[in-house]
């Protein structure tokens, strides 16, 4: 069922998605050659707490930590490790939610440590504007594959991939609600948008092909030929007035 919020619900999910906003542009700030992705999660809980938020990734299905950190050929859901350690040149992807009030918030951003390669930079140049282009298809009488169609298209004309085996989804009370939210599609297909629906919106774009692979640790998930992946991620609500990104912090913009 897909539920849609009154706007005092989205005033309160703005207050939740402004803190992941927030939360991860502290936890990006962090981000430099020879930290641990352990660290990065202990900053970014810290932070989430100490502003009246709960960490919303911690203890879900038995995740077990606060936020998912990706390197590289790493699609999405790495587990924060003391043994995993950031080098120049890494793409790093950080995915945080956050619960409070009794709503959620939920941001994916990915950036490069230092210069990096060419190619990387491409990468992460398409995956952002892939967002984007989903968003702007977020309004009343648009279908929802209306989004993923705007994703899939522009990154395929620019070389890349959409993953398939994920998808963005519906946030509000609950992390994950109804519709999910593919990065591929049919333009004039899907569920009609209405005003008042939430998603998160979160297009992940690999250098190769679209296959992924889940390791034995039930969470990784990485590029099945190995190649570059990159992850962005806003929570969207529709309004009449078209998309407002939730998430909100201008760094993300």
């Amino acid at each position: 069922m897909i539920y849609l919020k009154s706007s005092d619900e989205i005033a309160l999910m703005r207050r939740a998605g402004r803190l992941a906003a927030d939360a991860l542009a502290f936890v990006l700030d962090a981000v430099k050659p020879g930290v641990t992705t352990a660290y990065l999660d202990a900053v970014a809980e810290e932070f989430i707490r100490n502003r009246g938020g709960k960490p919303a990734f911690k203890g879900y299905h038995g995740y077990p930590a606060s936020i998912c950190t990706s390197r590289n050929e790493t699609v999405v859901h790495g587990i924060p490790s003391a043994a995993d350690v950031v080098e120049e040149g890494d793409i790093v992807s950080i995915d945080l939610g956050v619960e409070r009030d009794g709503f959620f918030g939920d941001i994916a951003w990915s950036i490069l440590v230092g210069e990096g390669s060419e190619g990387a930079r491409r990468l992460l140049s398409v995956a952002r504007e892939s967002l984007f282009r989903g968003i702007e298809e977020a309004v009343p009488g648009n279908h929802l594959f209306d989004i993923g169609a705007a994703i899939q298209e522009f990154v395929e004309a620019k070389g890349y991939n959409v993953v398939r085996q994920f998808v963005g989804h519906g946030i509000g009370r609950a992390m994950h609600e109804d519709p999910q939210v593919p990065n591929f599609g049919r333009r004039g297909t899907g569920v009609l948008l209405k005003e008042g629906m939430t998603l998160a919106i979160e297009p992940m774009v690999n250098e190769g092909g679209h296959e992924v692979v889940v390791l034995g640790d039930g969470w990784t998930v990485k590029t099945a030929d190995g190649s570059l992946s990159a992850h962005f991620e806003h929570t969207v609500a529709i309004t009449a007035d078209g998309p407002e990104i939730l998430t909100w912090n201008e760094r993300f913009l």
